[in-house]
């Protein structure tokens, strides 16, 4: 061969080389090959090796290929025929109420009043010097009539006040002792959008409270000091990442919770200890608009990097079904009304077109069928008023909803952020849940399926504390509509569940494109940020019950690990 013919040949390999990942001239820091690469890229989903460098991808192919950015510095991880994925992006999330729940009784598996009372006698037992017993994750199937009373939890705790937040957030139970410390008697006034529940035959406070009134007794518990917050700020990242969580976003802080928590995000950012990405919402309510608008503009101006960013508001369009708090269409199926909206349409309507004209995102809270449907209208409003068309408006829970709102999601281009475990087929689901609003509506709970065949962009959350972040739990469900032993046989409304590939998606790159972020993350191609997770099998052959069963095993954010279960192998 002529010296001619060697160069032309090497400036062959050279483009080869490039054109499959890279420069040949800078090794990988990270090669995994020898397993199954889902990458979520639509035109190459499936590859079966996947290299980092300095925090981004930079090849996604086979195995040969892969082996051409291998250099003596270069860490490698046999895969085994282990399953890859983008990094999950919990796209609803309440990430310092869920640290603060790591502290707290969890009762969100129990379901039955006996189970929950012995929960909390264990847990009070065991913490015999907290002032408070605290917790949260009660169900209102796991009550008779619905509801918790202060008597059973004065039967589990009389020495000090008790309280316990429910599962959603939109509820609260209260022993007499914490009552009495809220200064909650029978001559109590119901604050605005909330409800001191009472006996309907002496008047007195029954223990649960509902909506705004969940505050008189939230007020005067004692938020732990600054470094404690912290502590628990990083042990739920830590939790997060071994769920091979890489991106949150978080659904809604008041201005008094981001001044008390915002400097602790900071912090982590600081000291290299923000292990997930975050993008923060500001809550807005009907009478405070114009200050959360301007703290989420002021904020996305000075927080818009890779791990914190700003830019979105949130409003509560209503509450929840099991409270008949969520606003309905038609009344509840038990006669106890059909649930008042927190807003006033018109008043909703000009507050997200406000928002939208400032250049923010807009999360819209609506479970019932009506307060979705005012949520699409108030995106619809903004949309005709300021023609702004990639403004990526969102509603949340979407628990409920008509059949003639189904393509309005595609035709404005709102996405629906819904929690598949939400719509977990417990007792709850069929004595509360589902009775509430009767068998035709709950015939359309949870419309995952009918949403996407309509043309509309779904993504997918957890909602943590209000169920558990662990992204197995959330995929089963999403494909199966079964509680995790398996029930019921043949799922509940099969029909609305979606496939594994589109609830992977919801979890990846649907949730990168929720927040404007679908250029840097969310799928794994060349380029793009290294977040990736490795899991212990792969999830796509049946049956979908291996999904609850499999494990994480690595997790990096940016190319880095943050997250290494001791089974799977060190480079």
């Amino acid at each position: 061969m002529t010296n001619k013919q060697r160069l032309v040949s090497a400036a062959v390999l050279v483009l080869g080389v490039a054109a499959v990942g890279g420069p040949a001239e800078a090794p990988a820091d990270f090669v995994l090959t020898g397993g199954r690469i889902w990458t979520a890229e639509a035109a190459r989903p499936w590859a079966e090796a996947v290299a980092t460098r300095d925090g981004r991808i930079i090849y996604v192919g086979d195995a040969a290929g892969a082996s051409r950015h291998r250099g003596p510095k270069t860490k490698l991880f046999p895969l085994g025929g282990r399953l890859v994925v983008p990094g999950f992006d919990d796209a609803h999330i309440h990430l310092m109420s869920g640290a603060l729940s790591l502290e707290r009784v969890d009762l969100i598996e129990d379901q039955t009043l006996a189970a929950v009372q012995a929960r909390v006698r264990a847990f009070a037992a065991a913490h015999p010097g907290s002032p408070w017993v605290l917790g949260r994750g009660w169900l209102y199937g796991s009550f008779p009539g619905g509801l918790p009373t202060k008597a059973q939890l004065d039967a589990a705790v009389g020495d000090r006040p008790a309280y316990m937040e429910c599962y959603d957030g939109h509820s609260g139970w209260a022993n007499s002792n914490a009552l009495a410390l809220a200064g909650i008697t029978k001559d109590s006034k119901d604050p605005a959008g909330g409800a001191i529940v009472r006996d309907p035959a002496s008047g007195e406070p029954t223990g649960a409270l509902k909506e705004a009134a969940t505050a008189l007794v939230e007020s005067k518990i004692p938020l732990p000091g600054a470094e404690e917050r912290y502590q628990l700020l990083l042990r739920a990242l830590r939790l997060l990442n071994s769920q091979g969580i890489t991106s949150v976003q978080d659904a809604g802080y008041t201005p008094a919770r981001l001044d008390a928590d915002l400097p602790l995000m900071e912090r982590a950012l600081r000291e290299g200890r923000l292990t997930v990405r975050l993008t923060v919402s500001v809550q807005m309510s009907q009478g405070d608009v114009d200050a959360p608008i301007a703290r989420a503009v002021a904020l996305a101006k000075v927080h818009r990097g890779p791990l914190l960013r700003f830019g979105a508001v949130k409003g509560y369009v209503d509450g929840v079904i099991e409270a008949h708090t969520a606003a309905m269409l038609e009344p509840y199926s038990d006669g106890q009304g059909a649930g008042k909206p927190n807003w006033e349409p018109a008043v909703l309507d000009a507050a997200v077109t406000t928002a939208d004209r400032a250049g923010l995102q807009v999360y819209l809270h609506a479970i019932g069928d009506r307060g979705v449907r005012m949520a699409l209208d108030a995106h619809e409003a903004a949309l005709r008023a300021n023609g702004r068309t990639d403004r990526r408006g969102r509603i949340e829970h979407i628990e409920t909803i008509s059949p003639a709102d189904y393509t309005r999601f595609q035709a404005l281009g709102v996405i629906a952020s819904m929690q598949p475990l939400h719509a977990n087929p417990d007792q709850n689901n069929a004595e509360v849940w589902s009775r509430n609003i009767g068998p035709e509506r709950a015939a359309r709970g949870f419309s995952w399926r009918n949403i996407e065949k309509a043309g509309g962009r779904l993504v997918f959350g957890s909602d943590w504390p209000v169920v558990t972040s662990d992204v197995m739990r959330g995929l089963y469900c999403a494909v199966a509509r079964k509680t995790k032993d398996g029930t019921p046989p043949g799922g509940w409304l099969p029909e609305l569940a979606v496939s594994l590939d589109s609830a992977l998606r919801h979890y990846t790159i649907d949730g990168a494109y929720a927040s404007f972020e679908e250029a840097e993350k969310g799928s794994l191609a060349a380029g793009k940020r290294a977040d990736l997770v490795v899991l212990s099998q792969d999830l796509f052959p049946p049956p979908p019950e291996a999904i609850l069963k499999t494990r994480v095993l690595l997790t990096m954010v940016d190319g880095r690990v943050v997250h290494h279960d001791p089974a799977f192998p060190a480079p």
